[in-house]
């Protein structure tokens, strides 16, 4: 496994993470939580060293079972764990003309950073990120009571880094808010679909030494050919929303047009869409979600140092496709 810095952190993890988010137990269906914890640990065993969860993941149903997994383990000291505080109204993603007085409260800030602790066992959380963001907080008077219990949260030793995940699709709502040095990380979705990031964020990134953790590489399982026109989703999965319509024939159709790439450069998708990521160097991580120990064997294999050629990268942009399925 290859590791790379997070940033300015000071923290080197490896180059392919742990998304936890399967965990919760609530809004993806069909694993168990033996078969999620199977999971976890098979990556552990792989050589991951970070792991990245939420509070809202099945209200800490994923922070308590990493615990679990992590407590057993001799070598769970050098597992670094990130999570997130949900934003209090509870709303995916952040609305600009709802106040951060309602989203992220300094003693909301608080309570959320230590039912985690709480959750994790642990007496300091490696990462603390917030779940939503938006720019237009920074001007609000609420914002600097927040920001001071931030740094009250770090001084006493409970948060090592602060870190923003950004707004599905939309970079450009965090990236004044990452000017300040107090944030020292930044979660946002990348992959061969959406290059969002590539135009804004990724700059600022270079220049501010941010560590930048990608999650969504295989947008949702379209990225992997798995969604095809008549895929069935269990009872209650999300999924349900997320390709409504006719998005699961669009996503098919897509998929297979990136199919007529493969060979020597990547064998599968799966494969061409992690290193499409890991091909930047502007990533620190991404954070498959992997449910099943299968999924681990097969996402880590592709952590072994090859990067995707010029040639190929550049064949790669006629296929991004500009959508936002979370916000509709």
């Amino acid at each position: 496994m290859k590791t790379r810095p997070l940033g300015r952190t000071g923290i080197v993890v490896s180059e392919i993470g742990f998304g936890a988010w399967g965990l919760g137990a609530t809004m993806w269906k069909g694993v168990s939580e033996e078969e999620g914890s199977g999971a976890l640990a098979a990556a552990l065993e792989a050589g991951v060293t970070f792991i990245d969860t939420a509070l809202a993941y099945g209200d800490g149903h994923s922070e308590r079972i990493i615990a679990k997994v992590l407590a057993g383990r001799h070598d769970r000291h050098r597992v670094h764990v990130a999570t997130k505080i949900p934003p209090m109204n509870m709303v995916w993603p952040a609305s600009r003309a709802v106040p951060i007085s309602r989203v992220f409260p300094a003693d909301y800030v608080r309570q959320c950073t230590e039912r985690s602790l709480r959750h994790l066992g642990r007496e300091r959380l490696d990462v603390q990120q917030f779940h939503v963001w938006h720019d237009v907080w920074l001007q609000q008077e609420a914002w600097h009571e927040t920001r001071r219990e931030m740094d009250r949260l770090k001084q006493e030793g409970k948060v090592a880094h602060w870190g923003i995940s950004v707004n599905d699709h939309a970079p450009e709502t965090a990236l004044l808010a990452l000017d300040d040095l107090i944030f020292e990380t930044a979660q946002v979705i990348y992959n061969i679909f959406d290059r969002s990031p590539e135009t804004q964020l990724f700059p600022l990134a270079r220049e501010r030494d941010l560590g930048i953790i990608v999650r969504v590489p295989f947008d949702e399982g379209a990225l992997t050919g798995a969604i095809r026109p008549d895929s069935v989703f269990p009872d209650g999965d999300w999924r349900h929303r997320y390709f409504r319509g006719n998005r699961k024939a669009e996503a098919a159709r897509r998929a297979d047009a990136l199919k007529t790439l493969l060979g020597k450069e990547a064998q599968t998708l799966p494969e061409l869409a992690l290193r499409f990521i890991l091909s930047s160097v502007d990533v620190t991580c991404v954070i498959p979600g992997m449910r099943r120990a299968a999924n681990v064997f097969a996402n880590v294999a592709v952590s072994d140092g090859r990067r995707l050629t010029p040639e190929f990268l550049a064949a790669l942009h006629d296929h991004a496709w500009k959508k936002n399925w979370y916000g509709d």
